[in-house]
């Protein structure tokens, strides 16, 4: 049984993409990730040896740099290589000595499974094993039937519900299929299924099983990250169309990694939601606090 989970960093902020942007949130970033975004396997496995990139680090790829990506991972310095096996209680702790137990106990504060990507296989099983043991703190003479209904789902595997109604939202990439233990816990699933300008090839970033998948579940997103007219174009061709994504369920934000040109970049991500009908949104942290990670 994984009894473990692989951390590279977990830090309480508020969440800056997508639909649940401004909420309040707890960041656990597991490590490993089976994408290289902006990267060669050569490129990244050079780093990953000499372990050279400071923490935090922005950098471009080799893949960026030769033209055949226009971006490159930002979080690659965070879970390439750090990463410590914490223990269930790890998390438990560190919540309490915050102060942020009981919000992230009822859900006010959000519980964000990142990375890397956090539905590596291990690292499922180490999420739903974790949840299991946090459950089990609370002898059954405490545990309480769940009002909000849509928190029931989180414990249907367990046989008594908890006055535990944490609010779950995983970051993926989409091209792993969820599997049935997790994907009960899960309240909302945000997919940022990768584009050409990744530098990844279709096969390595498009899983149709995996997307289908995600579809199933009654609170998703498919969250886009582009710099051109051309980048909307391929969504619409290699995800929106195939397999029927309702407009609702898109988010599209820009391509940047700093304050620089955030402004123009967020303008023309919302000039593209008024054409194509998606909803444009931009990447708030980095408004707030540009290129710093973990905060």
């Amino acid at each position: 049984m994984k009894d473990k989970l692989l951390i590279s960093s977990d830090f309480y902020s508020v969440q800056g993409e997508g639909i649940s942007s401004g909420i309040p949130s707890y960041f656990v970033r597991l490590g490993n990730c089976n994408l290289t975004c902006g990267m060669s396997r050569v490129f990244t496995n050079k780093l990953m040896k000499e372990k050279s990139l400071e923490d935090g680090e922005i950098f471009k790829g080799d893949l960026e740099l030769e033209g055949k990506a226009t971006w490159t991972c930002d979080s690659t310095s965070q879970w390439l290589w750090r990463g410590e096996e914490k223990d269930f209680q790890y998390l438990i702790d560190q919540w309490k000595e915050q102060g942020i137990y009981e919000q992230i106990k009822d859900g006010t504060i959000h519980i964000i499974w990142t990375g890397g990507e956090p539905t590596i296989k291990g690292h499922q099983e180490a999420i739903y094993n974790f949840t299991q043991y946090w459950f089990n703190q609370y002898p059954i003479s405490e545990r309480a039937i769940g009002t909000n209904k849509d928190h029931l789902k989180l414990y249907s595997k367990f046989d008594a519900f908890s006055e535990l109604k944490p609010y779950y939202e995983i970051e993926t990439n989409g091209t792993i299929v969820i599997s049935n233990e997790l994907f009960e816990l899960l309240d909302q699933i945000n997919c940022s299924p990768k584009l050409s300008n990744s530098g990844m090839t279709e096969k390595q970033r498009i899983n149709p099983e995996a997307i289908m998948r995600i579809m199933q579940h009654n609170n998703y997103q498919f969250k886009f990250v582009i710099s051109t007219e051309d980048d909307v174009k391929e969504i619409f061709h290699d995800f929106i169309e195939p397999f029927n994504i309702p407009l609702k369920n898109v988010v599209c934000m820009p391509g940047l990694d700093s304050q620089t040109d955030f402004h123009e970049r967020t303008q023309f991500v919302l000039e593209m939601a008024k054409k194509y009908m998606f909803r444009g949104l931009t990447r708030l942290h980095i408004s707030a606090w540009d290129k710093t990670l973990n905060v």
